[in-house]
């Protein structure tokens, strides 16, 4: 058993009779839709039509959403409905970036992620959907696809249909029956402020925009731009005759294509917290990953660095974990990643890597404390791996997140791991200048950040410059390098966050001011990596 929809475009009227009977059935809070119907114009009047796709989760048999959440939240039944647990859910917000098809949604009333279970509820006695019932043209049409004589398989043995984003891989089981291109792509179709029915504040129906333009015009001009006066209207069409230009045409000429209804843009999900805990668990990772190496390579230091190296560690540890907890929804639950795990997410990997690093700094911490020398050996070795691991898991978390294409770089956990050991290197200078260091540290930790800034460069140069397979990728990029993001990386990250403390180094100006504005420079780059790639419309 498989259960799916057909949603079949020749028939829908864009009523909204789902979208209501879906918010009726399930209690939907004002602002979040669990199935909403998408409306897009093409071409230019008089040939122009208005398109209707019926948009909600895809129910996919490889669903991210599923292998992203944490917590077992999200589940797959046994006959292929991708159902949720809103008990579990501790509103971590990945499922939402893991959905190519923007499906998920925070409950404003429970801080929960939800979306269209399939009305399981309903199947589970017997009856279908709730926007199955209500649709008066038969548009939506579900059941079991494994059954060849359900009307749903033979439609889908019978009909060409198409499924949205099936470069994805996740096998979605929503299909549509003539669909157009320009419904079905985001990008195919940008955000704009005035939509359908948002903007009427004078008038109704085509004419809106016209009332609203006469409305701040003196009643003279009105009377003359009715009547048709020269100076006050548009030429066009034959002979050359001056008539008033509809809002009909003005609108349509600008239409192609357009999205003129849409769901609320949810904005940016995952904020200064995720970025701020990216960037102090690079700290904490770098610091004991700095003196690690160090070691290895013979250069001296003083006791005094191991233990500020532990205390990095520790406290932007501890800074990383207040993060993560802050930014989510149901924060009393956070427990909830290490008792309740679901292990093919990278956030419970994330989570116990962080938990066993502090054990293991703290361990090595109590050797040296206690004169034991092999355990606070152990103690080194084991911080320095799960510090990598610390280090650059975020970027395997990012990955899981499939609806953000940008974030699927192969580049992205060398430019954590660099990040990593650049943040240490430089936290560990600035802290130098406070507690002394041993002859030749400075000029380690001094090759240490020109080097990783140097590094971090070529990263950067090859993630914004390879060819990127798709054109969410491709806008993301133009978004940074040209658009809204363009001066906080040209001036913040290159020239203030990268080439500035190189040439303080090179130049032998103070290496603490040197790294402390090459850890200005992080700061910014992780906030534009995290932030670009979520303003990319997923629907």
């Amino acid at each position: 058993m498989k259960f799916g929809f057909v949603l079949d475009n020749r028939k829908c009227i864009g009523c909204h009779a789902c979208t209501v009977a879906c918010k009726s059935e399930h209690d939907v809070p004002i602002g979040v839709n669990r199935t909403f119907v998408k409306q897009t114009e093409k071409g230019v009047y008089p040939n122009a039509k208005r398109l209707f796709s019926v948009t909600r989760c895809n129910h996919c048999t490889d669903a991210p959403c599923v292998e992203i959440c944490p917590v077992e939240c999200l589940h797959i039944r046994p006959d292929g409905i991708v159902d949720f647990n809103s008990d579990r859910c501790i509103g971590c917000k990945s499922c939402m970036q893991a959905c190519p098809y923007d499906a998920l949604y925070i409950d404003p009333d429970t801080k929960t992620a939800a979306k269209c279970n399939y009305c399981s509820h309903r199947v589970d006695i017997g009856l279908e959907p709730a926007c199955v019932n209500v649709c008066p043209e038969h548009a939506i049409i579900s059941g079991d696809m494994d059954d060849p004589d359900s009307e749903i398989s033979q439609l889908l043995a019978g009909q060409n249909v198409t499924v949205r984003k099936p470069e994805k891989g996740t096998n979605p089981n929503v299909f549509y029956i003539n669909a157009d291109e320009v419904s079905l792509t985001p990008h195919a179709t940008g955000r704009h402020e005035d939509y359908l029915w948002n903007s009427q504040a004078n008038g109704v129906g085509h004419y809106a925009k016209f009332a609203e333009t006469l409305a701040k015009k003196s009643y003279g001009e009105m009377a003359s731009e009715l009547a048709g006066n020269p100076a006050t209207t548009t030429t066009y069409g034959g002979g050359g005759r001056n008539q008033p230009k509809s809002s009909m045409s003005v609108i349509m000429e600008k239409a192609n294509p357009k999205r003129v209804y849409d769901t609320p843009d949810k904005g940016i999900l995952w904020g200064w917290e995720v970025s701020g805990y990216v960037f102090t668990k690079a700290i904490a990772a770098g610091a004991v990953l700095v003196l690690f190496m160090a070691q290895l390579m013979g250069i001296n230091f003083t006791p005094e660095t191991s233990w500020l190296a532990m205390g990095l560690g520790l406290g932007f540890l501890t800074l990383t974990g207040a993060l993560l907890v802050k930014d989510l929804d149901q924060p009393t639950r956070f427990l909830y990643v290490i008792l309740r795990p679901q292990w093919n997410s990278w956030l419970v990997k994330g989570g116990y890597a962080i938990t066993i690093f502090g054990g293991m700094v703290t361990l090595w911490a109590a050797g040296k404390y206690f004169s034991l020398p092999l355990v606070e050996t152990i103690g080194l070795w084991a911080s320095a791996l799960t510090a990598i691991v610390v280090a650059v898991y975020t970027a395997f978390l990012f990955a899981q997140a499939k609806g953000r294409d940008f974030w699927q770089s192969p580049t992205l956990p060398l430019h954590m791991l660099i990040h990593s050991l650049m943040a240490g290197a430089a936290a560990l200078a600035i802290g130098a200048y406070f507690v002394g260091s041993a002859a030749g540290w400075d000029t380690y930790l001094g090759y240490l950040v020109a080097g990783t800034i140097a590094v971090n460069l070529v990263v950067m140069l090859f993630e914004l410059t390879i060819t990127h397979p798709t054109d969410d990728a491709r806008a993301t990029v133009d978004m940074i390098l040209k658009g809204r993001y363009k001066m906080k990386f040209w001036l913040g990250v290159v020239v203030i966050g990268n080439f500035l403390p190189l040439a303080l180094i090179l130049a032998g100006v103070a290496l603490p001011i040197a790294s402390a504005i090459a850890l200005i420079g992080i700061v910014l780059t992780e906030t534009i990596w995290v932030e670009a790639p979520q303003r990319i419309p997923l629907t």
